[in-house]
Order: structure tokens, then sequence, then C-alpha cells
């Protein structure tokens, strides 16, 4: 078994087939590689966005194609607009709670953080 998980030579590699995160084989069958642990955070960010709050959502183990549905499917269900960057999803608002009961009912473990 090989615990290898970084290389200087080849940078983060993925825990299945031992090849580099770029190159690796099992990426198309699994989805994206994710590197939390596994638990989905929810907290309220206002700075760059002139005082208007958005709640952002970290840790989803999901490829882009899976993170862009479950956007949509957030977004109606809390009737306001976001967006999907960077593996991230903002909302806009504080949607937090309701955010938090949706996911739950998906079967994600999820923490509110921040205050």
């Amino acid at each position: 078994m090989n615990r290898l998980v970084y290389s200087t030579e080849n940078g983060r590699l993925c825990p299945d087939c031992s090849r580099a995160i770029v190159d690796c084989r099992c990426k198309q069958q699994r989805g994206s590689h994710s590197s939390g642990d596994g638990i989905v955070r929810i907290h309220r960010e206002t700075k760059g966005r002139k005082g208007k709050g958005v709640s952002i959502i970290t840790g989803l183990p999901l490829n882009a194609d899976e993170l862009k549905k479950l956007a949509r499917e957030i977004k109606q269900r809390c009737s306001s607009g976001g967006s999907v960057k960077d593996n991230t999803i903002e909302i806009q608002g504080d949607q937090r709670p309701l955010i938090q009961t949706l996911l739950q009912a998906k079967g994600y473990t999820v923490k509110l953080s921040g205050a």
C-alpha cells in the first residue's frame, strides 16, 4: 500500500492509483478529487461585496457538472441568485439555515462556520 500523497516532482498524488492528480486514471470514474474531511461547511461572507452578504458552501465532493446542478437546486429553493466559483457555491443573502436543511436532507454532514 502506497501512502505517498505528495511528490515534489509531480505534486499531489491520487490515493487510489498513485499517479499525479492531473494524470489520474480513476478521476473520471469518481468525479473530482477532494482534499476535504467530508464535512460541508457553510459560512457567510461580506468582504469585497460592498456589505452585501453571501452564503458560501465549501467541501462538497462533487465534480463541476454536479456542483452546477446542486447550485441550481439551492438557488431555486432559496429564491435567490448565486454562482459556482473555484469548487464553491455562492448563494446571495444569508441563507445558511435553509441551505443546511436542504443539504442534510441529501445526506451530507453540514456545519455552519463563522459568525
